[in-house]
Parts: structure tokens; C-alpha cells; sequence
């Protein structure tokens, strides 16, 4: 397969609206932008359309894509195993090839009648290149520290909720430093209006190396969970919302965990603090057994270690990319 140059049309941050009452609010900007991808896929003609996560956008798009004849292959299934299940239904008459990249979700959608394929998760990748920065400490000025790592999320209604109840806890952990892995293109400015007055370091774009000095971490529920886990960091998880989003939402996801660690182990094995749950009192409750029961830090790392294995070990993208190419060779014969 040779390399083909790719040209970035539109960035999908542009669409990175979080909530229902989020999404309701931008509704005019989302359909404009469906329109301008189907204008846009129409003018190029292309052999497949790989559609990657993010349902909301991609099933339309999938939807006029195969009334339009495109072929089509899913990478990254939708969460419709967390709520509105009944999508699986839509999935399977619009998409010519699913590739799956969690576990349980072969069996899944063996529920109905879609033959799905399994490739592990491409996060193994990422932290299996990661080599940790030698000089890391030395340049934030956080040698001899006992680091903290904190994991507020991306956005900026995330951070608002989250990070004043992790800072919160800053004053019960006096020989620790609490370390913000900042966002990508967060303005310092919008954090210093949260920490206050107390020394926090924020550093960017480096948030694996802030982990892998850590010794326990306080995340914002979502991906970064599952890559806290592969790093081997103890954790717990962190949600709060609207709520307005949390009250629909409680009434809508069917699974019994929000942590993709969880999830993926069929069981708790990462404290999860959720909406109401999260409090100062809770949080500070969890980060001292984090760092102070040393049974519960072996017992989370063993997990780490089936979590690992039950993801299928390096190689996913490429097992992906093999799987969309012989897909098309098989139509083309």
C-alpha cells in the first residue's frame, strides 16, 4: 500500500459539543456541517468511506452515503452498547465492514446478526512507543517532587466543574504536588482563574509524561482512563456534569460503569466518583487509598495487567488498515 498524501478539510473540534443541552444549542452549526461533508465527499468520489467513531455526525453521513452507493466501513463502533442500542439496527444496513476495538463488542452485535471484526485497541500503540522524558522533572521545575497528576478533561465546561473539586483536596496532601496536564490550546489564563492563589504547575502537551512520574491520578472520565490504566497509574475516575445532561443521561445509558477500564474488565477495579459523588470529601477519601494502601495499589495494577491482555496487544491500526484494504480487494475482484 503506498502512502497517500491527506489534506484536512475540516477539523472535528469544530464540532466538539459535549451534553445534550450542548448539542441542542448548536444544532444550526452541526447541520451545516453535514451538508458541507456530503458536498464535499460528492466532489471527490472516493473508493470508502471510513467513518471513525463519533455517531451523532457519522450515522447521517453513513446513511446518505450508502443511498448514494459510496461503500462504507465503521472503525471505532459507536458506545450504542451504552445507550440507544437500537442503532445497531441502522449500523448494520449502512455500513459494509465494522471494525471493533473493544472486547465485548464482537458479541455485542452478534445480538443482531452483524458479524463485526475485533482488531484491540489502538491506544496500545500509542503507549506502547512512549518513551518518557528523561528531563521531564528537571524542565518543569518538578524534581524531588511527589507528583499528583491531574486530568480535568479538554473543555472548557469540563474544567469549570471538575478542576475546582480536584484542587479542592490540594491543602490534605501537603507533600504532594498537584500537576495539571493543561489542554491543547487552553489559554493559562482560563486555568489560573480556577486555581487561585496556590502554586499549581500546568503543563502542556505532555500528559503521558506527567502520568508516568505520577503516583496516583485524578482523570476525568473518557479515554483518558483507559490510558491512565496502560500507563499503570492508579487512578480514580471523575465525572460531573450538567445537570441537565446528567439527569437525561441517567435515564438513557444502560451500562453499569462510565470508565472504559471498567467497562472493558466487567467489573470495578477504578473508583468511580459520579456527579453527586464527587466531592471533595470522597475525592481526597480515594486519592489517601490510592497512595497509602499499598494492597489496593498491587491489586489495581494486577487489573492493569489482564486489561492489557484482554486488549489485544500492539498492532491494532495496522490489523485496521489491513482490514479496510482487503475489503476493497474483495470488492474489486
Amino acid at each position: 500500500m503506498a502512502a497517500q498524501g491527506t489534506t484536512l478539510v475540516k477539523h472535528y473540534r469544530e464540532l466538539a459539543f459535549m451534553g445534550f443541552k450542548e448539542v441542542i444549542a448548536n444544532l444550526g452549526t452541526i447541520m451545516k456541517n453535514i451538508r458541507f461533508c456530503k458536498e464535499d465527499i460528492g466532489n471527490w468520489k472516493p473508493d470508502v468511506i471510513v467513518f471513525v467513531d463519533y455517531p451523532g455526525f457519522n450515522m447521517r453521513i453513513a446513511e446518505w452515503a450508502r443511498k448514494s452507493g459510496y461503500k462504507t466501513v465503521y472503525y471505532i463502533s459507536p458506545q450504542i452498547w451504552a445507550w440507544k442500542e437500537g442503532r445497531a439496527v441502522k449500523l448494520k444496513r449502512d455500513i459494509d465492514k465494522m471494525i471493533v476495538i473493544l472486547p465485548f463488542e464482537k458479541e455485542f452485535y452478534r445480538k443482531y446478526d452483524f458479524e463485526v471484526d475485533y482488531v484491540g485497541h489502538p491506544l496500545l500503540d500509542v503507549v506502547n512507543d512512549f518513551k518518557p522524558d528523561e528531563n521531564f522533572l528537571k524542565t518543569n521545575k518538578l524534581e524531588g517532587k511527589k507528583i499528583i497528576a491531574l486530568l480535568p478533561g479538554s473543555r472548557k465546561q469540563e474544567i469549570a466543574k471538575k478542576l475546582p473539586v480536584m484542587l479542592g483536596i490540594r491543602e490534605q496532601f501537603p507533600d504532594h504536588t498537584f500537576v495539571i496536564a493543561g489542554a491543547p490550546g487552553m489559554d493559562p489564563v482560563y486555568y489560573q482563574s480556577i486555581i487561585g492563589n496556590i502554586e499549581t504547575p500546568i503543563v502542556y502537551n505532555q500528559t503521558y509524561n506527567v502520568l508516568s512520574h505520577a503516583e496516583a491520578a485524578l482523570v476525568t472520565s473518557g479515554t483518558a482512563t483507559l490510558e491512565t490504566a496502560l500507563l499503570e497509574v492508579p487512578e480514580v475516575v471523575c465525572y460531573l456534569g450538567s445537570k441537565f445532561s446528567y439527569e437525561i443521561g441517567k435515564r438513557l445509558v444502560k451500562v453499569e460503569f462510565i470508565s472504559l477500564v471498567n467497562l472493558i474488565m466487567g467489573k470495578m477495579i477504578v473508583k468511580e466518583l459520579i456527579q453527586h459523588d464527587l466531592t471533595t470529601q470522597n475525592l481526597a477519601k480515594e486519592l489517601d487509598k490510592l497512595l497509602n494502601d499499598s494492597l489496593y495499589r498491587t491489586e489495581m495494577k494486577a487489573n492493569y495487567k489482564i486489561l492489557k491482555e484482554k486488549l489485544g496487544g500492539v498492532g491494532a491500526s495496522r490489523r485496521a488498515a489491513k482490514e479496510i484494504w482487503d475489503f476493497l480487494e474483495q470488492k474489486k475482484a
